[in-house]
């Protein structure tokens, strides 16, 4: 055995292992081992990416389009992203304010990593997706939480958005409709926080859109560049095709924002991942031009999931699920259970003994809100067919039952 201690980083002994992930293998293993396993953990559609991006993908392949590219992405690519934002947001960018990078995840470490210092401070409302915090900490900064509540549907409002605010500040991070809660701000929640906003000159807003599509009934989406142009020269806003074009193997997100930025973003890209799949990105190309009636029958379908979740999971004994405006997520208070028992006489301390004792007594695989910073709640996913939410969320119903 070896007796070699590998050294790690302080930045990494700073970050921790991703909830969602973790959760998800724990569901696989059960599988694995044999349990009839639900796992609701992992953040993906379930259905396949469209047949005309396969094609797209398939002709790249064909016509020799596998080589490196330019390192943030492919003129055509660019042109697409540019085109997207001017018809769907009313945005105007230049082909050389705009980043592709080998998917969500890797665009907001980059405009971190070609930003932060040491002192800096990012703020995050809570609840958050997993990864914005360790992102900023690996980047030597300092994530500063802003608490939500079910009640302001897990909205930050105004008043605690300027209370986080500090000379320190150098970074807020948006993310409408949210992971993990569904929450989507409307246009005037936008303008209100804008408002805010625009008194910090020096920070700079990063939006995540990627639940961009995913929005129910007669919400309308914004981005906050687009209600508020004042903001638009600090303004980094997100997005990708893993969730409204069913690609999230493709690996491909983007952004547009300040020209100086996108350089340095492309800069710590020739130093690390250096260009994005050259066929994902000509797939993506494909996805940004071509049809889009698909996009409305998934939303359709999402939102009979989203009710159906909603409405059973209110049935549950000590739950409380909010009806989310997007995404394909709940986020439901369990503050009544925390404390209850489980028949072999576990006591649900916290969320995330909630979480375990569900896995153990009914093989259904949730992850618990600590690792979104807010509890005492979980998440669900319903990105997955009606059959399989329905038998998860009456063995919920059981579990809960259960509890004493």
């Amino acid at each position: 055995m070896s007796t070699f201690n590998v050294p790690i980083s302080n930045a990494l002994k700073r970050v921790k292992p991703s909830a969602t992930m973790a959760m998800s293998a724990k569901a696989r293993a059960l599988k694995a081992a044999g349990r009839d396993c639900i796992s609701l953990s992992q953040g993906e559609p379930d259905f396949d990416t469209p047949e005309h991006i396969k094609e797209a993908a398939a002709r790249a392949m064909a016509e020799g389009k596998t080589k490196y590219t330019d390192v943030d992405g492919v003129p055509e690519l660019k042109d697409a992203i540019v085109a997207k934002f001017k018809r769907e947001n009313g945005l105007d960018y230049k082909r050389s304010q705009v980043n592709v990078s080998p998917g969500g995840k890797p665009v907001i470490f980059n405009a971190f990593a070609a930003t932060l210092n040491p002192g800096d401070e990012v703020v995050i409302p809570a609840p958050y997706w997993v990864s914005y915090p360790d992102m900023a900490l690996m980047c030597g900064a300092t994530p500063v939480f802003v608490d939500t509540t079910l009640e302001d549907g897990f909205k930050v409002r105004p008043a605690a958005l300027a209370k986080a605010l500090t000379p320190h500040t150098k970074w807020v991070l948006l993310n409408s409709p949210s992971n993990p809660s569904g929450a989507a701000y409307t246009a005037d929640e936008l303008k209100a926080l804008a408002a805010v906003l625009l008194d910090f000159p020096q920070v700079m807003i990063l939006t995540d859109d990627m639940y961009e599509h995913l929005t129910y009934g007669d919400f309308k989406f914004t981005t906050i560049a687009q209600v508020e142009p004042r903001l638009y020269e600090r303004t980094l806003t997100m997005n990708g095709v893993s969730k409204a074009y069913s690609m999230t193997g493709w690996r491909i997100g983007y952004a547009a924002g300040p020209e100086a930025l996108i350089k340095q973003m492309a800069n710590v890209m020739g130093q690390s991942t250096s260009n994005p799949c050259s066929i994902s990105q000509w797939a993506a190309v494909a996805a940004l031009n071509g049809p889009q009636d698909f996009i409305p029958k998934n939303q359709k379908l999402f939102q009979g999931r989203r009710d159906l979740v909603v409405s059973m999971l209110n049935q549950a004994r000590g739950i409380n699920c909010p009806t989310p405006e997007g995404a394909f997520y709940v986020y439901p208070s369990i503050a009544q259970i925390i404390g209850k028992k489980t028949p072999s006489g576990a006591v649900i301390e916290n969320d995330e003994a909630f979480a375990t004792a569900l896995l153990e007594a009914e093989s259904v695989a949730v992850v618990h809100g600590a690792a979104f910073g807010l509890s005492p709640c979980f998440r669900i996913s319903y990105a997955t067919s009606t059959e399989c939410l329905e038998d998860a969320c009456t063995r919920i119903q059981r579990f809960c039952g259960s509890l004493s």
